[in-house]
């Protein structure tokens, strides 16, 4: 007898919005935008992003939903914590600041030859495909979100990291002229730039994402363009946004939260609804769009899949 084990993304097929109606409003939002920019005398997105023609891309069937409707594009694009262009989650307009061509990535460390790579060049070397996936912020606030991406494990294979790496360490761009959130004052006095770290075996996880399109198309400057980390399972800070260094390492790496609050954001960050944070609890979440709260769920409802990866940690403090 065959057996189908339910996965603890998938919901019944009622109660999924049919490909075709998801994909036309895709592209009625998409011509829209696209005559508003022309009428205002302002390129569209083909003009500036060459890696247009790549979306959409096709949805990976194991990640065809998230167990609960995908939020409006509008939300994701305009609700954003991307603190190189300010404290406030309304950046939008000041992250098109945000120049993402030319844009490299330096992929160094413990690795059999360091290199650097363009990202066009990357996106030739990889296949896209869209996964539906929820993101949860340790802020409390949640939403769901059609990423277009590859694995990160796909960029793992492709840096042929030593025996002796343990860690992945990301690191996001540094610039004052173009950032104003990085400018000196209040909030330049961050140590920036921005960096996160996974253990090896995090960011070999199936989950573990690369995100370089969303909603179709590529990812929003606001939203981290043009290559971003997500992480289904872990707050939001650890998904790391506009890449330019990847360094495969020996030792832990200390994130840029966890610099500055390490009783509040620790290296693991995995979502648990039972340890709150010190100054809100995390028991339950807003989704976004829609003004419901709903509980959260241990690893954000992944636990089935990434729980084992942390066996043996219970020394640690793996949710802050």
């Amino acid at each position: 007898m065959l057996i189908k084990r339910k996965l603890g993304w998938e919901i019944p097929e009622s109660q999924v919005t049919p490909q075709a109606v998801f994909l036309n409003r895709r592209s009625l939002i998409a011509g829209l935008a696209g005559a508003a920019l022309a009428g205002a005398g302002m390129p569209a997105l083909a003009d500036v992003d060459p890696s247009q023609g790549l979306y959409p891309a096709k949805l990976n069937p194991a990640y065809k939903d998230a167990g609960r409707a995908i939020t409006d594009e509008q939300y994701n694009v305009n609700y954003n914590n991307f603190y190189e262009f300010g404290t406030s989650k309304g950046i939008a307009a000041e992250a098109e600041k945000l120049r993402i061509r030319p844009w490299e990535i330096a992929v160094d460390g413990e690795v059999d030859k360091p290199f650097t790579i363009g990202i066009d060049d990357l996106l030739k070397k990889v296949v896209l495909e869209e996964r539906i996936y929820r993101h949860r912020c340790v802020e409390a606030w949640s939403m769901v979100v059609p990423w277009s991406g590859f694995p990160l494990k796909s960029l793992v294979e492709l840096a042929k990291p030593k025996t002796d790496a343990k860690y992945v360490r990301f690191e996001t761009f540094n610039d004052p002229e173009m950032a104003s959130g990085q400018q000196p004052g209040l909030f330049g006095t961050m140590p920036w730039p921005y960096i996160e770290g996974l253990t090896m075996a995090e960011a070999m996880h199936d989950l573990a994402f690369v995100v370089t399109g969303a909603y179709g198309k590529p990812v929003a400057k606001s939203m981290g363009a043009p290559i971003r980390i997500h992480l289904p399972w872990k707050y939001g800070f650890k998904s790391i946004k506009s890449i330019v260094k990847v360094s495969f390492v020996k030792e832990r790496p200390i994130g840029m939260w966890e610099q500055l609050q390490a009783s509040e954001y620790g290296f693991w960050a995995n979502v648990n609804p039972a340890v709150p944070h010190p100054r809100w609890s995390q028991a339950s979440e807003q989704v976004l769009g829609t003004g419901e709260r709903i509980p959260t769920q241990i690893y954000n409802g992944y636990g089935e899949f990434v729980a084992s990866l942390y066996t043996g940690l219970e020394s640690e403090k793996l949710y802050m």
